[in-house]
């Protein structure tokens, strides 16, 4: 595993490292700014900025997808990382004790979104530019296994932390982006395969009409966007965690567990803790374990397992049934995870990548909403009737990936068709 590791592209090993790293501390601070906001302006005007922030983000990715193919990721990267840089250090004295103001704080993590609509696509579309067929799942692998650390790590501290230490943790959080900062401009390489022509002194209206052709390049691409929405079906089952399921479990589950009364949220964070944990352990032996088999198997069984113990988990109330579909539903992600980011790297065009990242971007907001729409759904069905629907979900989820991949396949095929056949004279 280190020896396959360290086997990787230089580029892929600095952004799994930056990555970790923003992860980790980010997580210290930002799960609780809604609790923050909510405080300081009202739990509805909070929920009105928050929602502000989300879409600002999203909006600036498509642009941020269209100049990382234009003007180089690693460009991209560094003006990305420098606007948060700025940010933090403002939030930082936003919050210190000789000053506070979270007017000023909510502004400044209003332009830290901003640069995460700059940073994404291109961090996305580099991990694709510099990587090969064989070793994404790997990647990947590591990439996700990396990402539930963090957040895990970053979490448990942020709770203990945020409410005393503030100062202190957004401190921390200026500091890790300068050390961020200079492992992207001094370690990392602009390895874009194929960078568009552009020009210095292009105008406005020449910027817009080529961001609108790149943009129209991308949905045009259906079995693309027949992936996207397959990915959006079956991660929405993810986000049904924290909304139906969660409200169910709160209202429904009672349960003595080795001599503790247990309700419903003190089983909801125990079943995300599994979730965490058997993440973090098993990531690398399921990986090791999965190369023994056909990619396209190991993505099909691994959803049909993950959407499976989602749709227990809408109606049963056995806390040991629960468990155990826990242990399942994390088996199938780790096992679809990886092949699915696989699937969608082969699937993009090499000179419209980051345009590629923007749209696909828009699965996991997508994912969001159709959480909410679970518990909109759920006020009107029993928990059977849930489950019932998860089931439809999954299933049309399932039959999507399955269409983008023969969609796929027979491109490859036309294209190899239509390839010149040189004889030799």
């Amino acid at each position: 595993m280190i020896k396959t590791f360290m086997s990787l592209h230089t580029n892929i090993k600095v952004r799994l490292l930056t990555s970790f790293i923003s992860r980790f501390v980010g997580n210290m601070v930002f799960p609780f700014m809604a609790i923050y906001f909510a405080q300081e302006f009202g739990a509805a005007t909070a929920g009105i900025l928050l929602l502000f922030n989300v879409l600002a983000s999203l909006t600036v990715s498509f642009f941020g997808g269209y100049a990382s193919d234009r003007f180089g990721r690693k460009r991209m990267m560094i003006l990305a990382q420098t606007i948060q840089i700025a940010a933090f250090i403002i939030m930082a004295a936003a919050n210190s004790p000789w000053y506070q103001s979270a007017k000023t704080t909510f502004f400044m993590m209003f332009l830290q979104s901003v640069s995460s609509g700059f940073m994404n696509p291109a961090a996305e579309a580099m991990l694709i530019d510099v990587s090969t067929k064989e070793n994404r799942p790997f990647m990947y692998s590591v990439n996700y296994w990396s990402v539930n650390l963090s957040i895990a790590a970053g979490t448990i501290i942020g709770g203990l932390y945020f409410n005393s230490e503030r100062f202190w943790l957004f401190s921390l959080l200026a500091a890790t982006s300068v050390f961020v900062f200079i492992l992207l401009a001094f370690f990392m390489h602009e390895n874009q395969l194929h960078p568009l022509p552009h020009s210095p002194s292009a105008s406005v209206r020449q910027i817009i009409g080529d961001m609108g052709k790149s943009y129209r390049t991308v949905m045009t691409d259906h079995r693309f966007l027949v992936f996207c929405l397959a990915h959006l079906l079956i991660l929405s089952l993810e986000f049904q965690m924290n909304n139906f399921i969660a409200i169910r479990l709160s209202h429904e589950f009672h349960a003595v567990i080795v001599h503790q009364i247990v309700d419903g949220l003190k089983m909801l964070s125990w079943l995300r803790v599994e979730n965490t944990v058997l993440i973090v352990l098993c990531t690398f032996s399921v990986n090791q374990w999965m190369k023994h088999y056909h990619p396209d198997h190991v993505l099909f069984t691994g959803l049909v397992l993950y959407s499976s113990g989602y749709v227990v988990l809408a109606f049963s109330n056995q806390w040991v049934l629960l468990f155990f579909m826990i242990l399942i539903t994390s088996l199938g992600e780790l096992m679809y995870v990886p092949h699915c980011q696989s699937l969608l790297a082969a699937m993009m065009k090499e000179d419209s990548r980051g345009a590629y990242m923007a749209v696909y971007g828009l699965v996991f907001q997508g994912a969001k909403i159709m959480g909410t729409v679970g518990v909109l759904v759920g006020a009107f069905l029993p928990a059977y009737g849930m489950a019932f629907f998860y089931l439809i979900l999954s299933a049309t989820g399932i039959f999507f990936f399955y269409r983008s991949i023969r969609m796929m396949q027979k491109n490859q095929t036309t294209q190899s068709m239509s390839m010149p056949i040189h004889k030799s004279e």
